[in-house]
This record gives C-alpha cells, structure tokens and sequence, in this order.
C-alpha cells in the first residue's frame, strides 16, 4: 500500500491559483494511475481528476476542465494539481488516491487527511 500526505492548499480569493501536492511513501506510486478527490461540507467525496501512471492521458471532471490541471513527479514520488481561476464552489477538502477510472481503486488503503481548499467570493 502507498501513504501519502496532502499539501498546498489554503484561503484565495475567486479567480486565484494554488497549486496542491500529494507525496506518496512506498515503491508502488509510479505503478498506479493517481487521482484527485474533493469532499465539500454537507457532500460526498467527488472525482476531480486523474493521470496515468506514466503521466499521460489526464482527464477531468466536467466541473474543473480547463482550469485545473493534473500532472505527476515519479521520480519525487509525488502528484500535483494546479488549479486555476478558482470559484467558491471549489472550496473542499482535496485528497490524493491511486485510481481506477473515476473511481478509487478497491485495494487502496485509506485516505490521507487531506488539504483544504477554501475560495472566498
């Protein structure tokens, strides 16, 4: 099983940038396809984002394309979102967790504590 811990996120105004990171521990980061979730206050955990294992073929959740973008350090063992022209209704807690489509993948472990994104309008 792959830990990891998020980071990078904290407080921006709409229209602002941040840019979250999610470092693995373990040899098996580079063999998994890696995602990114988000769980705001009151919903269930959503898919935001997802990239290979090689770190091609990224794809979205209709909400965020075009604005955030998902790419991986396999050498740093470490995944990246960089988002951009944030709104309001991105504000949530952001999670990073090796995927299969959309979804998490059914041996993953458990959830890092996650980093809280919070766009103030």
């Amino acid at each position: 099983q792959v830990q990891l811990v998020e980071s990078g996120g904290g407080l921006v105004q709409a229209g602002g940038s941040l840019r979250l990171s999610c470092a693995a521990s373990g040899r098996t980061f580079s063999s998994y396809a890696m995602g990114w979730f988000r769980q705001a206050p009151g919903k269930e955990r959503e898919f935001v984002a997802a990239i290979s294992w090689i770190g091609t073929s990224p794809y979205y959740a209709d909400s965020v394309k075009g604005r955030f973008t998902i790419s991986r350090d396999n050498a740093k063992n470490t995944l990246y979102l960089q988002m951009s022209s944030l709104k309001p209704e991105d504000t949530a807690v952001y999670y990073c967790a090796p995927t299969m489509g959309r979804l998490p993948r059914a041996d993953f472990g458990s959830w890092g504590q996650g980093t809280q994104v919070t766009v103030s309008s």
